[in-house]
């Protein structure tokens, strides 16, 4: 490449050199530099105070359950959304009739806006006019319904069954895809072999595409994670603190309480966690390519 090319080469890169450093990157740095401030409603004004707003929330009880909360949200809802996803996918790959109608079906939670399924869910959950509830009580003869949103040891069970309703048809979009590409010879030659379903599905179909599902499971981590819409809008972190994510906290601290300094505190930690997952799926990213270009 001549030293003409690389100045034109640069030249097409500035518009999206300069919307991330814009949008992206200052308000990261502005981000890191005001978690150093302390605010309040009471006195706006910001008083520099280093690391004592970082040692206060890591030695509070709120940022402890904040992360736990934050860890089982994320995990449960990526695993269940893979499981799904997967298992809906290996159903609409058997060929059957109408799968076409069958997969626009399926692909109807994934479309719908995050507030959209957040408010049909909550009406879902309701303990009077839900039908979560009239199922429940047909089903287990009970005589009082159960208040899903309100109770701390049902609420972080019914955010996640949500979240996973909304979005295990990404997962399933993507794992339809590398289905359709498994070895068809492979598959045939197994069942000459005399393998059942199960056993092929161990020992041909997984390992097919065993790259793709670790590529999916890091990347829907991520967007798992920083997730915000369901939750606030369900629970708004409640009952007692027991949904509330990093997501939820940023935005009440800051928002709601404007504590400036202690929302971007919390919103330095969830950079760093979101850090450590990108470049994980980075790494993921590289050692599938390099495994298909050796293969």
């Amino acid at each position: 490449m001549t030293y003409k090319d690389r100045w034109l080469a640069w030249l097409f890169l500035a518009p999206t050199l300069v919307l991330l450093a814009v949008f992206l990157y200052y308000p990261m740095i502005g981000t890191f530099v005001e978690s150093f401030y302390s605010t309040s409603f009471i006195n706006p004004n910001p008083e520099f105070v280093g690391f004592e707003v970082y040692r206060k929330i890591i030695a509070s009880r709120e940022f402890s359950e904040v992360l736990w909360n934050s860890v089982l949200w994320t995990v449960g809802a990526v695993i269940l959304q893979n499981i799904l996803g997967f298992s809906t996918a290996m159903l609409l790959n058997q060929g059957l009739p109408g799968q076409g109608l069958l997969r626009a079906l399926f692909l109807l939670p994934f479309i719908l806006p995050g507030v959209v399924t957040a408010i049909l869910w909550r009406f879902m959950y309701d303990p009077q006019l839900g039908l979560v509830n009239s199922l429940v009580v047909r089903l287990s003869n009970a005589e009082n319904a159960v208040a899903w949103l309100a109770s701390a040891d049902t609420a972080m069970i019914a955010v996640i069954f949500t979240a996973v309703w909304k979005g295990f048809p990404f997962s399933m979009l993507i794992y339809l895809a590398a289905l359709q590409s498994v070895d068809r010879e492979q598959l045939e030659a197994a069942t000459i072999d005399g393998a059942g379903p199960f056993r092929k599905l161990i020992d041909v179909i997984i390992p097919s595409v065993s790259s793709v599902i670790l590529v999916n499971i890091v990347l829907t981590l991520i967007l798992t994670f920083n997730y915000f819409d369901i939750i606030w809008i369900m629970t708004r972190g409640g009952p007692q603190d027991s949904t509330h994510i990093f997501p939820t906290i940023i935005y009440e601290t800051g928002f709601g309480q404007f504590r400036f300094g202690e929302a971007a505190t919390y919103g330095v930690f969830s950079i760093l966690v979101l850090s450590v997952l990108v470049a994980l799926y980075a790494i993921v990213q590289r050692t599938t390519s390099n495994r298909r270009a050796t293969s």
